[in-house]
Order: C-alpha cells, then structure tokens, then sequence
C-alpha cells in the first residue's frame, strides 16, 4: 500500500542518490572494523589511550553535526540548501580520510594520542560537512512511507556493496603490503587513498542530477533559533523513538564489526596474524571471508526485508530482523577454536539480519520530518539529519571506547613488529568472546523493545502527508495574488 497523492520517485533519481552510500559506508566499513586495531597494533597506542582518542571525536561530534544539520536548513543558493555542501566539501572529505590512517613516528604514547584524536576529529568534522546535507535529502527525494523503503533499500545495497569491497579488499591489500615487505600502515594508507578516491564520485553525480523540492525553506526557518530547533526536536515524541532506535541498533552492529577481526585472530586463528581459508577455491584472508560471506548475504536479503516492510510494516519487519540477529549472536559462545566452517555459516544467518539492520532504521527515521513539520510548520531535516548523524558516530565512537577499555583492562598486548604468530592471555580471548557475541544480543534486546513502541504506523504518516498537502495547499492559495489586498490596484496604480 502506497500513499496516493505522492507521485512516484523515478528510478535514475534512487540509483544515484542511493550511490551516495558508497562514499559513506567505504568510509564508515573501514573505520568502524579497521580503526581500533589500526590503533593497538600499527600505531602502537595502549587500548585505553586509545579509547580515549576516538572519545574526544564524540565531544567534538556533540557541537558539529547539529550545527553544519542548521546551516544546510537556512542555507540559500542557486543550487539549493544541501547541494552547495557536497560541491564544495567532497575533496576535502577524501583528504580526511587519509589523514585518518597515518602512524606518526612518536615514541610518546600521549603524543601518539593527540594525534589520533586531533586526526579522528578533523576527519570527522569534514565528513559532517558532506553527509548530513546528503541524509537531510532524504525526505525530499523520498516523501512517501513507503517510498522511503525503496529508496532506502537501494541507498542499503550501495552501502552493502561498499561495505562488502572495503572489509574484503582491505585485510587482502594490507596483508599482501606485509607479505611483500612492505608495511601495514603503508597498506592502510594505500587503502584510504584507494576508497577516499572513489568516494568523491558519487557525491559529484548527486550534486549533479538530484534537485531539491524544498529549496526555498530556508526563508521560512532563518531566522528559528539553534536552540528553539533543538528543543522541538526533542519534543517530538516519534523521534525520540527513533533515536533510540538507531543508537541501539548501530552501537550494537559498530561492536561486533569492530570485534570480529579481534575474534577471528586471536580466538578462531589462534593468534596466527596471516591465517588464511579457501573459500570457493580461492584463498583468502579469514576476515575476508567472513566479512565478505556476511555482506553478500546482506546485499542479496535486500530486496527480501523492503518486501517485508510493505507486506507488514517497518516496525515488525524490524523485530522480525533483530530478533533472528540475537539468536545468532548467542550462537558466537558456541564457536571454538579453529572452528572456521561454523563461523562462515554464521557469518551467512547473520548477514540476513545485518541487511534488517542497514535497510529499516534508516526507513523508519524520515517519518519523522512530517510529524515535525506538521506541529511546527516548518521543514527542519537538517537539525534531524544532524542529530542523527552525531548519534551514528556516536555509536562508533562509543562501541571503540567500550571494547578497547575492555581489552586494555583484560590484558590485551600489541604484537611486536612484523610478527605473524602472537597469542593473547586465557582472560583476554574471554573478553573478546563476550564483547563479540552476547553483549551485542542485550543490545538487540533493547532495541527490539523500543522498535515495539514506536508509534508512527504506516496509517498515521499517510494521515499526515494527508493534512500537510492540504495545509500547503491552503497556504498556496492564500499567498496567490487574488487573495492579496490591494494587489489588483497597486498594479494599475504604481504610485
């Protein structure tokens, strides 16, 4: 069921803006996996300095999302509101990037985490400056329910597909850098520099082709302070459901991909650094393996879980997900050491629900605009998309600050240059286990509870764009020039 007085979204409009998630997840899958062993291991921090590092990111995260969300809202150009930053902000972004995936020569560990921070926070403000104005687009593009969940299923498999080539191809160009005698961080600058290149493409195309149906907003909301935005934000009560929502549903995805290659190192490999498995004849790298199984399982449940949104809704279909999610988690006890056939078969039933985890939160969180827009009178998607995008980092930045506190508190030990054997004490792989598998099933839990609650149904939205094509239609017709006093005259008379 599809809302009638929405007209369709054409399909070169969802491929292309749905290519947008390429740049954002090559980003994302690479410091969300990567990062905290690229800290521990290639730069040699401590894992609590390390944590430390990626925490002050989220402090500076707290002033910039919001902020660059309420500038792309009163932004006013010939291009637009949210166009102009993807013009202008798309190198830059790239740049960031590869600053990310530097190790300075320090001997000093508190120098190392200066840089790391100051490194992860300019990285971070640049990447603000180009996907809150790209998320904010959302509702404009999308402005049906279910139209939302078709988009977002094509922007989902741009995101999988991403995230599928840089957890692949990562491990593979790092180690084959550590094979050739190279070194790791030379394979991971080679890395940043290959996906921060490709992800300049399609923020240029969306610039290019996608136009924006509430270009003239800003008018309206210059002169709404930051604060009065903020405050009805956070009075309107679907989104503090949807907020919860995501922050559980990506803190608890962030923890387990940033512990799975801890996981598979140190527990299924047994410490061997350069462990490899073949995989449909072919060798590869065992997180490879895993990750890529996961992810094109992912790609290909797509189509299953925008179908089951449909047939159902969002909100149930979302359940149906994380609740399958938490039994396979559980599972990941089960896995003993060199065990590596179990672990892909659950890297497959878990990348069904990593696909409801992609594609759902991220359709359920524009209804929220029109809720917005019908108490308030006004479009504010950039102070939304701000908030969400400071809790998606949020997320990452949290989960790295946790597991890394953990390991440092377990005992965790970086191994010594170019070694490729090296074993972590009995109490370490524990906490490894743990943080892997059943803390991320509590945080599904929770997130299945506030799914339950989340009062916007696929009725009341379609309720609501109801009441907001009329009220635009009225408002349209009292601003014609038939209604205006005087107007007739003034033009006869222009004295």
């Amino acid at each position: 069921m599809s809302n009638s007085a929405t007209p369709p979204v054409r399909f070169r409009t969802k491929l292309v803006y749905g290519s947008g998630e390429w740049s954002i997840a090559s980003f994302g899958t690479l410091r969300q996996i990567f990062y905290a062993i690229f800290l521990v291991d290639v730069v040699g921090l401590e894992p609590r300095l390390a944590s430390f590092a990626a925490l002050a990111g989220v402090i500076w995260d707290a002033i910039n999302d919001p902020v660059v969300g309420t500038l792309s809202d009163r932004m006013k150009s010939r291009w637009g509101r949210r166009r102009p930053f993807l013009l202008f902000f798309t190198i830059p972004f790239a740049l960031g990037f590869l600053a990310l995936w530097w190790a300075p020569p320090f001997e000093s560990q508190i120098a190392l985490m200066l840089y790391c921070m100051l490194a992860y926070m300019l990285s971070d403000t640049l990447q603000t400056l180009v996907v809150v104005p790209y998320y904010s687009l959302m509702p404009e593009v999308a402005p049906g329910y279910d139209q939302r969940t078709s988009v977002t299923g094509y922007r989902m498999v741009f995101n999988l597909l991403a995230s599928l080539a840089t957890a692949v191809l990562g491990p593979m160009i790092v180690k084959s850098t550590l094979s050739a005698g190279l070194t790791q961080q030379q394979g991971y600058l080679i890395t940043a520099a290959l996906f921060g290149g490709l992800a300049t493409i399609p923020m240029f195309l969306i610039f290019a082709t996608v136009r924006e149906r509430f270009a003239d907003q800003a008018e309206k909301d210059r002169e709404v302070p930051f604060r009065q935005s903020a405050r009805t934000a956070w009075g309107n009560i679907p989104f503090r459901y949807a907020t919860a929502l995501y922050m559980l549903n990506w803190i608890t995805f962030d923890l387990v991909a940033l512990m799975l290659p801890f996981f598979l190192t140190y527990w299924i490999a047994q410490g061997n650094l350069t462990a490899k498995v073949n995989l449909f004849g072919e060798p590869f790298t065992l997180e490879s393996a895993v990750l890529g199984l996961l992810l094109i399982t992912a790609v290909v449940a797509v189509p299953f879980w925008t179908w089951l949104a449909r047939r159902l809704d969002k909100r149930r279909a979302y359940i149906i997900g994380m609740s399958f999610w938490v039994f396979v988690q559980l599972l990941i006890l089960a896995i003993q050491p060199q065990q590596v056939e179990f672990i892909l078969v659950l890297a497959v039933l878990a990348g069904l629900s990593v696909s409801t985890a992609h594609v759902l939160p991220d359709a359920i969180f524009p209804d929220v605009i029109e809720w917005d827009e019908l108490r308030t009178g006004r479009r504010q998607e950039g102070v939304y998309y701000g908030i969400k995008n400071f809790i998606r980092k949020l997320t990452g930045a949290l989960a790295i600050f946790f597991a890394l506190q953990m390991l440092g508190w377990f005992g965790y030990q970086s191994p010594p240059d170019g070694a490729t054997q090296f074993a972590q004490l009995a109490t370490t792989l524990e906490a490894i286990r743990f943080l892997t598998g059943p803390i991320g099933a509590l945080l599904l839990i929770g997130a299945i509870g506030v799914a339950y609650f989340y009062p916007l149904t696929r009725q009341r939205h379609e309720r609501i764009l109801r009441l907001l094509e009329k009220r635009r239609a009225r408002e349209a017709s009292l601003s014609s020039p038939a209604h205006l006093p005087g107007r007739e005259k003034a033009a006869h008379n222009p004295s």
